[in-house]
């Protein structure tokens, strides 16, 4: 009613209205101030401009400031803040400072989404033992939120929260909170992954009948590796940097790509050693019925027995050109294939009988079938142009027998040289566009084990979003403690991306570029300092909808100007 009062007001008068403070003194000394919105009005027998009260608001003690700031909110809202700011520029009316602007929607979604996972509740139960006089639970989403939004140390994080972030809750941590806080965070690193699992699984209703797990390798800016059994080692390197030591990074998603447990093992763990801690680790969870995915890595007869004790099950993938016994009676088979889904056709097949028995299933894409075919036409052409420039038995023949690609298709003839070997490009056409898989669970479909494997994709997509979004690597922590705590960051920071994309069916990459295009901009003049966003984009609103996360308020804060008694 107010507005409306106001608005009919300079309508009216068509002029310029303004917030005055007029002070009156008593005959005890004390002096009174109230609050008038007022109006200069040209005086013809003066030959000056008068002010005309329009409203009086009362004492200034006694003025509903709440009132005024819905007033302005609502304002604001009908014209717009490009247009205020504009209007006053213009006029200089009621000049405003513009102090500086931060980036606001990224950090505010995370920070809804980490509040609704349960992420803060946990944290804040762990922290109920403790006697922190620290914001630990915030530093700990600062962190997480950096990952996710602009990586960088965390000495970087410390500038980041003070000068270029929101973060609600808290305007600035020091370098020495984050550590403290990473400390926290791997002291309570197994009930925490715990914990904040039960709250996920319950909010999202997982279907986690299905585990999808593999490792990955992130290396260190170093040269030499730990003594006595450390972290940092030289092992197998994935990122192809065998030069450097390295860790070894183990991770458990859901059919739904949602990452819910990770691990930390030397450089030089091998793939198959880790089975069995994997196992072990989501003993009470309450998984129900556990199918491992495992890629063909994995595969050993200890691993897969391993993963069968208490009623555990696994899919695991079958190298096709292993040499073993039931896996070339498997490849031998005939029968007919079915098709299935995402252009995939299967063929079940039992091999043995009683406890020797094994379930095999050969999955067919045809159209990696064709680009198979077509890769190695490619390189029978290449060596078909090559062949007949080797003449003698010397290096470029060793080399050309050694090749991973080329010495696949060739064979020394009688003089010891080179040539194509027809009979083994017949037996690689066999091949194209196959992969075999092997199960323990009789009760999957042939089609639930050809699709289950094929989403250990999400674990691979997982990994990349680590090492390149998040920027996992390279790690520059020197302390085991803080390596092991910064991967706990960075799975908490894929947890909510993953979250973000599931429900918007977007890339976090178009998510964070839409979002941190909503600033919180800081405005400063004479009657004190206020801080607003800026409206809310279309775009903005389909991800808040889409993610069920209420918009940020319009008008962060408003603190007038205090007042010298006259």
């Amino acid at each position: 009613m107010l507005y409306l009062l106001l608005y009919g007001w300079y309508m009216w008068y068509n002029v310029d209205m303004y917030i005055r403070t007029i002070q009156r003194k008593n005959k005890d000394g004390s002096v009174v101030r109230y609050i008038q919105l007022a109006h200069n009005q040209w005086d013809p027998q003066a030959r000056c401009a008068k002010a005309k009260v329009l409203f009086n608001f009362g004492r200034e003690e006694e003025v509903d400031r709440e009132a005024l700031k819905r007033l302005v909110k609502s304002i604001n809202r009908f014209l717009g803040p490009g247009e205020t700011l504009r209007y006053e520029a213009e006029t200089g009316a009621a000049p405003l400072k513009f102090i500086t602007s931060r980036p606001l929607g990224g950090a505010w979604v995370l920070d809804r989404l980490w509040e609704e996972l349960g992420i803060k509740g946990v944290l804040e139960t762990l922290l109920k033992k403790r006697q922190y006089k620290t914001p630990v639970e915030r530093a700990i989403f600062a962190m997480a939120a950096n990952r996710a939004l602009d990586p960088m140390s965390k000495r970087g994080v410390e500038e980041w929260v003070k000068e270029d972030a929101v973060i609600p809750g808290v305007e600035e941590i020091p370098l020495q909170q984050l550590y403290r806080a990473m400390d926290f965070l791997l002291e309570n690193e197994a009930e925490l992954q715990k914990q904040v699992y039960y709250s996920v699984a319950n909010l999202l209703n997982l279907e986690v009948d299905i585990l999808y797990f593999d490792t990955t390798s992130t290396y260190f800016e170093i040269e030499d590796e730990d003594e006595d059994g450390g972290l940092r080692r030289r092992g197998h390197s994935k990122d192809h940097r065998p030069d450097l030591p390295q860790a070894v990074i183990g991770l458990a998603v859901t059919r739904d790509g949602i990452p819910v447990r990770c691990w930390v093992w030397p450089g030089n763990t091998a793939d198959i050693s880790v089975v069995e801690q994997v196992k072990k680790d989501l003993i009470g969870w309450k998984l129900g019925r556990v199918i491992t995915v495992l890629d063909r890595g994995f595969n050993s007869e200890d691993n897969l027995r391993c993963l069968q004790r208490a009623g555990g099950h696994y899919i695991a993938g079958e190298k096709l050109r292993s040499g073993k016994e039931n896996t070339v009676q498997a490849l031998k088979r005939g029968g007919r294939y079915q098709t299935v889904r995402d252009n995939l056709e299967v063929k079940e097949i039992v091999v043995g009988n009683g406890e020797a028995r094994e379930r095999y299933i050969l999955v067919r894409n045809p159209e990696e079938a064709a680009r198979d075919k077509a890769r190695r036409e490619k390189i029978i052409k290449e060596l078909e142009e090559q062949l007949p420039h080797i003449k003698t038995h010397a290096k470029a023949v060793c080399e050309l027998m050694a090749h991973p690609v080329y010495g696949r298709y060739l064979k020394l003839d009688s003089r010891s040289l080179p040539k194509i070997d027809r009979a083994k490009i017949r037996e690689e056409e066999k091949l194209d566009g196959k992969y075999l898989l092997r199960t323990s669970d009789d009760t999957l479909s042939a089609e639930d084990v050809a699709l289950g494997y094929k989403q250990l994709l999400l674990v691979e997509d997982a990994f990349r979003t680590l090492k390149s979004r998040l920027e996992l690597r390279p790690v520059y922590h020197r302390l085991e403690d803080r390596i092991r705590s910064h991967v706990l960051l960075c799975w908490l920071a894929l947890l909510l991306i993953r979250i973000a994309e599931n429900r918007t069916g977007q890339t976090w990459c178009s998510l964070r570029a839409t979002l941190q295009r909503m600033q919180l901009g800081e405005f400063s003049g004479t009657a004190g300092q206020v801080r607003q966003r800026t409206e809310t984009t279309p775009a903005q609103k389909q991800i808040f909808k889409a993610l069920a996360v209420k918009e940020p308020p319009l008008l962060f804060s408003i603190n007038p100007t205090a007042k010298k008694n006259a």
